[in-house]
């Protein structure tokens, strides 16, 4: 097999998964993150929902189907891997993607299957094989276990520029010296273009910011995952509870601070106990949006030696797309499964 350099930007979710399935598979793997730790841009902020019936094209059908497979498979592989398996409710929200495994219940199911809400629909749809992670264990865990495999990782460590020779990528200029690649892979999120703009290379990926509200409470107040249209929450720990909400701006009426405290408010309305619940956090995330809403994954068409690692829903879509795009890049094939995914389309 061949032994490549590879210089991975950024230790989010994307950038952990790829270091883990390229290590793994015995590439010598260096990560540069700017951050002291891992996970503290937006996949730190993530609701971190293993989401697969989101409205998307069919041709995108396909990964999503698979997803939550590849999560099984990383549990097994990775017994340390704690995923919460409890299934998502959704009601009074336009219908999701048809799946085969999602099931109505009536007001009866649902006082069983979530006791502590104060007023139930008469219907919901639930979606027995979502769940959800804590966003920031998975990353440390997947680094940790890329070490494990050889992989060396630098924190504080701004990336400068990336250096090419003709049409080829050779290395990155960071703040603490020069690191050489054969494959530099960008799971740089939002900060892509920045790298990306010197080499002519125009990746068309803008910041799409969402609200991560966080609470203490003194005990499981949420089994499942419950998206409405009033609330977005699910339990992080028995002792935490997470709410997810949309941005609006930054005024002082629709500002984070206020659309997060108005969920902080609408939770403890909406639960029994509710009212023992602390406002922890109200924190911004901002999401890399691809313009089309799609991920752009793989190899720049002009430019060698470059990667990218482009996703929204990157908690869904990281460990399966990183264990193909691993594949390619090792195996110098492209996958067809990540056909819809190139930058080309644009």
């Amino acid at each position: 097999m061949n032994k490549q350099k590879i210089v991975i930007i950024g230790a989010g979710i994307v950038g952990a998964c790829m270091a883990y399935h390229l290590a793994k598979r015995n590439q010598d793997v260096t990560v540069i993150e700017r951050h002291s730790a891992a996970a503290r841009e937006v996949t730190e902020k993530s609701f971190a929902w293993i989401h697969t019936t989101h409205r998307v094209a069919p041709e995108y059908w396909h990964l999503y189907d698979a997803a939550v497979e590849e999560y099984h498979t990383l549990q097994q592989e990775l017994t340390e891997l704690k995923i919460h398996w409890h299934g998502a409710l959704t009601w009074d929200i336009p219908p999701l993607r048809e799946q085969h495994n999602s099931q109505k219940l009536n007001r009866e199911q649902l006082e069983a299957l979530e006791p502590n809400l104060k007023e139930y629909p008469d219907e919901a749809m639930f979606v027995s094989k979502e769940g959800a992670v804590d966003p920031i264990a998975v990353t440390e865990l997947l680094l940790s276990k890329a070490q494990e495999y050889g992989a060396k990782i630098q924190f504080d460590t701004n990336v400068t520029q990336l250096k090419q020779e003709g049409s080829r990528l050779v290395g990155v200029h960071t703040s603490k010296g020069f690191v050489e690649s054969d494959v530099v892979v960008l799971a740089a999120g939002t900060g892509t273009p920045e790298l990306c703009n010197p080499l002519g290379c125009h990746v068309p990926v803008t910041s799409s910011p969402s609200i991560l509200i966080r609470m203490k409470t003194a005990n499981k107040l949420i089994h499942t995952l419950i998206s409405n249209a009033q609330f977005e929450a699910r339990q992080l720990t028995d002792y935490t509870l997470l709410a997810a909400e949309d941005y609006i701006d930054e005024s002082d009426e629709n500002g984070p601070q206020a659309v997060g405290k108005r969920a902080y408010d609408t939770l403890r309305r909406s639960l029994k106990h509710g009212n023992q619940l602390e406002l922890e956090s109200i924190k911004v995330g901002w999401r890399p949006m691809p313009e089309d809403g799609y991920p752009i994954v793989g190899f720049h068409d002009h430019m060698n030696g470059l990667y990218l690692t482009l996703m929204h829903s990157a908690i869904t879509l990281a460990p399966l797309i990183a264990n193909l795009a691993a594949s390619e890049i090792i195996d110098g094939k492209s996958s067809n499964e990540l056909d819809p995914c190139r930058l080309s389309r644009f």
